[in-house]
C-alpha cells in the first residue's frame, strides 16, 4: 500500500462505459473533460466484444470465449467473438492514444475482475465458471497474463502515462454471499470462501507492476475491509448505496490511506444539482466520521455512481464534466 499512497491521483475521473460507438469522440470527451485523470473509455453499444464482459474475455491468453444465446462461453479457439474484441479494443486504444500526445500523468483502463468475469463466463457445460475451482484458478491466470501484455501495451503507447488499472468487480458480494444464480435458475453456486476471494484479487492486483489499483463496485454492501487486505490503492463505489454502518470501515480505510472514487453523480439521465450539492454527502459523511477537511483532496477523486453506458451523449458529457466541477467544489470548499 505504502508505495501506492505517494501516487498522485486525479480529482475526477469516470468509471469507463460511455454512449455510442465513435471511439474518436470519445476519447476526445474523456482527455478533454479530465486533463489530470483520463481514462480508456468502452464503448457497449457495438454489440457483443464491445460489452464489458466480451472485452475483458478478449483479453484472455490460451483461453477463449464467443457468444452463446445465454451469453459468453468458454471455447477451444479464438473465433470471430475473440477477434472482434481484441479490434475494438485496438481501435479504443488508437483513439486514446491519439488524443494524449505529450500526456504525463495518471490515466485509468478498467477491466472486469476474476470474480465477477468467473461469475459471468460459462463453461463448455453452461454453468458459471464459478462453479468449479479449477476453472476459476485457470482463468484467473489467464486474465491476469493478459492484463500484462495489456498494461505493456498501454505503457508502450502512451509513455508518459502512470497506468491506474480498474478492476470491476459488481459481482464480487454475490460471489461472497453465494447468490449468484446457476444456468437453470433454480439454484445458486455456493459462497466462495472469503481468503480464497481475497488472495485470488492480491495475486491480480500485483500485476500492474507497482502501479495502483482501484476496485470498482456500484453493488450494495462493497467489502472494503476485504479490498484493503488485497492491497487495492483504492476502491469505487455507488455513494448513494452507502449506510451508517459502513461508516467504520470507510473511516479505516481513509486513515490507512486507501482513496475513495465516490460515485456522487447520478449515471442514469435526471436534472443535476449543483456541483456543490453533489458533494454534500461526502462532506457531511467526514463529518460524521471526524476526518480532517484538509484530508479530503488527498484522499476523493470524484466520479459517476456508474458507467454512463446507458445515457445520451448529451447526459454522458454533462455528467463528467459536472464531476470535474464537483471536484473542484471539493478541493476549494472543504468545509
Amino acid at each position: 500500500m505504502s508505495e501506492n499512497s505517494q501516487f498522485r491521483f486525479g480529482a475526477a475521473t469516470g468509471v469507463g462505459s460511455m454512449p455510442g460507438g465513435d471511439a474518436r469522440e470519445a476519447a476526445k470527451t474523456v482527455t478533454g473533460t479530465f486533463e489530470d485523470f483520463p481514462f480508456l473509455p468502452e464503448l457497449p453499444a457495438r454489440g457483443p466484444g464491445a460489452d464489458m464482459i466480451g472485452r475483458t474475455a478478449g483479453l484472455l491468453v490460451e483461453l477463449y470465449a464467443r457468444v452463446e444465446p445465454s451469453g459468453w462461453r468458454l471455447g477451444d479457439r479464438p473465433g470471430r467473438d475473440t477477434k472482434r474484441a481484441r479490434s475494438w479494443l485496438g481501435e479504443d486504444l488508437d483513439a486514446l492514444e491519439e488524443c494524449t500526445q505529450e500526456y504525463q500523468g495518471p490515466l485509468k483502463v478498467q477491466a472486469v475482475g476474476p470474480w465477477t468475469l468467473a461469475a459471468n463466463l460459462e463453461m463448455r457445460n453452461g454453468e458459471a465458471a464459478l462453479s468449479d475451482a479449477g476453472a476459476g484458478r485457470d482463468l484467473a491466470a489467464s486474465l491476469a497474463e493478459g492484463l500484462r501484455l495489456h498494461l505493456a501495451e498501454v505503457r508502450r503507447r502512451i509513455p508518459g502515462a502512470q497506468v491506474v488499472l480498474q478492476l470491476d468487480e459488481p459481482s464480487l458480494t454475490a460471489v461472497l454471499r453465494g447468490q449468484v444464480k446457476s444456468a437453470s435458475g433454480y439454484r445458486t453456486h455456493r459462497a466462495v470462501d472469503r481468503q480464497l476471494v481475497e488472495q485470488t484479487l492480491r495475486d491480480l492486483v500485483g500485476v500492474n507492476a507497482g502501479g495502483p489499483v482501484v476496485v470498482h463496485s456500484c453493488a450494495p454492501d462493497v467489502p472494503f475491509a476485504l479490498l484493503r487486505r488485497a492491497g487495492a490503492a483504492a476502491v469505487s463505489f455507488d455513494f448513494s448505496l452507502l449506510t451508517e454502518r459502513d461508516d467504520e470501515v470507510i473511516g479505516e480505510a481513509v486513515e490507512g490511506g486507501t482513496r475513495l472514487f465516490t460515485g456522487v453523480v447520478p449515471s442514469a439521465e435526471g436534472p443535476l444539482s449543483d456541483p456543490a450539492g453533489s458533494v454534500m454527502g461526502v462532506r457531511t459523511l467526514w463529518r460524521r466520521l471526524g476526518l480532517s477537511p484538509g484530508l479530503l483532496a488527498e484522499a476523493v477523486t470524484v466520479t459517476p455512481a456508474c458507467g454512463l453506458a446507458g445515457a445520451s451523449p448529451g447526459y454522458a458529457r454533462t455528467a463528467l464534466a459536472h464531476c470535474a466541477r464537483a471536484a473542484r467544489s471539493l478541493a476549494d470548499n472543504p468545509e
